[in-house]
């Protein structure tokens, strides 16, 4: 199927041949169909050491706040900042705040100001200990506070400085991601002094594949759970994994335990309806105390037809408000913790909260 050294690649090729035997809830949905193939073969031929650093995964799974992220092209960047380089002023001010504006400095710096003026660095988790990893080639990086940050990076700690303003004394110890694309928020919460975290990943491959390859390079081989691990097992109990495990999405129907926090950032809203509903099922039959949703409020663009990127129906913030009757709505937020887009789409944070029983 691909140009690749199959050995090198031969957990991401069982994982891509079992998926092919899943029920439909469990298969790439319309948005991700055809990227799904073509991203793996992308990771195949030029190895999964850069990853963060090729077209694809930045269009789907590696957020950037410049090129592409910002919508401007490396050619429209460079013709922009010359003109100035140019310009018969030889000002350098100008210059500056332009390279700022287009690199993604001033939107990352904006991020961080929210975190550091939102964060109690008292109270657990301790986020203000992150600094990330450069594991996968990052073409974009920002060092703020002689730590390192990406897009990736800072969503996930401003959704978790959003949490801790109700979490109180709650532990968060069990943490279950779907969608968890290259796994930043396990690297996010094994630097925040947790104490017995078990952080599982569930997600389509190849993502998946990437996201053990990154938590693999960050946390150690010893502390994460692969697919090839797990693959055989009737169930799987979160109290055995490790401090990071990365499954399959069917798998979720083989997970027992109890989860004290449910994460969703950007990844339900590329699915279809029935989709999350049958994943919120399995979080609300593990028992998740709190769920932290990060989505489009208006929901994704409708898939136009053949090579076209879309949704076939949107999912809205209202929905997944619907498809959780036994929790309560804590809050929605947009801003300062979410994200407004030029052209007035809403990317909100929900945290809600189990009903007491």
């Amino acid at each position: 199927m691909f140009n690749s050294n199959e050995k090198y690649f031969s957990e991401l090729l069982l994982a891509l041949d079992d998926m092919a035997l899943q029920k439909e809830i469990y298969v790439p949905s319309s948005f991700w169909r055809e990227a799904t193939l073509k991203i793996a073969e992308e990771i195949c031929r030029l190895g999964v050491e850069h990853f963060r650093s090729y077209r694809l995964p930045l269009s789907y799974f590696v957020p950037t706040y410049g090129c592409p992220g910002n919508f401007f092209s490396k050619e429209q960047t460079n013709y922009l900042i010359q003109g100035l380089e140019d310009s018969a002023l030889k000002i350098n001010k100008p210059k500056l705040a332009l390279e700022n504006f287009l690199n993604g400095q001033a939107s990352a710096m904006a991020d961080y100001r929210v975190l550091k003026a939102s964060d109690n660095e008292k109270s657990p988790p301790f986020l203000h200990l992150f600094s990330e990893s450069s594991v996968g080639s990052p073409v974009e990086r920002f060092e703020f506070g002689s730590r390192f940050f990406s897009r990736s990076s800072l969503n996930y700690l401003l959704g978790l400085a959003f949490l801790k303003k109700h979490l109180g004394e709650s532990e968060v110890e069990n943490v279950l991601e779907i969608g968890g694309g290259f796994g930043s928020l396990g690297e996010v919460l094994s630097s925040t002094k947790i104490p017995n975290l078990r952080y599982i990943d569930i997600d389509i491959p190849p993502t998946s594949f990437v996201a053990q390859y990154y938590l693999t390079g960050v946390l150690g081989e010893e502390n994460v759970a692969t697919y090839a691990q797990t693959k055989e097992l009737a169930e799987i109990d979160i109290e055995a994994l490790p401090m990071a495990s990365v499954l399959c999405s069917w798998q979720i129907e083989r997970v027992v335990g109890e989860v004290d926090l449910f994460v969703n950032f950007i990844s339900f809203q590329e699915m279809e309806p029935h989709i999350v509903e049958n994943y919120l099922k399995h979080v609300s039959r593990l028992k998740t105390k709190w769920v932290l949703l990060r989505n489009m409020r208006e929901g994704k663009q409708i898939k136009k037809g053949a090579g076209s990127v879309g949704v076939e129906v949107p999912i809205l913030t209202d929905d997944y408000i619907a498809m959780l009757p036994d929790y309560d709505l804590v809050e929605r937020n947009v801003l300062p913790f979410g994200f407004t887009t030029v052209d007035g789409y809403h990317s909100e944070l929900l945290l809600l909260k189990r009903k007491s029983t």
